[in-house]
């Protein structure tokens, strides 16, 4: 199956899913990066504008992030509203702060993102809307997503995509060449980039996923990141069941 037609795949997956749950509608947090602009441009194309919310929720990022979110939002016509999640980050922060509890850099990072997610949730409980996922198939098989920040969502469209395939499926729906091939960040600190956090390259990634040969270094990054992240893609561990009397 070609590329194109798999995109109809996702559509028609999105088209069903809202019908079968009787959803009045999609909410997504666009970054301005190619997962969440190709996520976008799947649903605009399966539910129309009407039925997707898109929310921009800067939280100390970058200027440029939110502009870069603005710009796909304005090039593929979808809604959009953008909401500051900063003080809800610094108030939390502080009162950590205030019981003497330092947090470090990472757990700032997943903090951030989980906000993020908590305000997509409150707006789709209240829209009756369900929250769309973001994540590769790349991020997916690393664990390179925030255990219930990007990681939680009611459906998850594009996870059977590798990155080269979710850059070039964007510019096929229209998403602006500069933005589809902006360097891949989730900009939760300065110089921060996904490639540079995983230790691997997405080129080694896809293929490595799609069974061509990779360096053994390459190789090994992988599989210790696929190992280390089982917990984020297992169901919850429960004790066994309890047989009563």
């Amino acid at each position: 199956m070609k590329l194109e037609q798999y995109l109809d795949v996702i559509v028609k997956f999105l088209q069903d899913y809202l019908e079968k749950t009787h959803a009045k509608g999609y909410v997504l947090g666009l970054s301005g990066g190619v997962d969440s602009s190709l996520v976008a441009a799947l649903t605009r194309k399966a539910v129309g504008k009407e039925k997707l919310m898109c929310l921009m929720m800067p939280i100390q990022s970058h200027p440029s992030d939110l502009e870069d979110a603005i710009k796909v939002a304005e090039a593929l016509d979808v809604r959009y509203l953008i909401l500051d999640g900063e003080k809800s980050f610094e108030e939390t922060v502080k009162q950590f702060a205030d019981q003497d509890v330092n947090l470090d850099k990472l757990s700032l990072s997943n903090l951030k993102v989980r906000i993020r997610m908590t305000m997509l949730y409150a707006y789709g409980q209240a829209h009756g809307y369900l929250v769309l996922g973001t994540d590769n198939m790349d991020e997916r098989y690393t664990g390179y997503f925030t255990k219930y920040g990007d990681g939680a969502a009611d459906l998850l469209p594009i996870t059977k995509l590798t990155k080269g395939e979710v850059v070039e499926a964007a510019k096929i729906l229209g998403v602006p060449c500069s933005l589809a091939e902006r360097v891949p960040t989730a900009g939760l600190f300065e110089g921060q980039t996904d490639e540079k956090e995983m230790g691997v390259s997405y080129k080694d990634l896809d293929d490595f996923l799609l069974g061509k040969k990779v360096a053994l270094e390459a190789e090994e990054r992988i599989k210790h990141l696929h190992r280390v992240s089982e917990h984020k893609r297992a169901p919850i561990p429960e004790p066994e069941e309890f047989i009563r009397d």
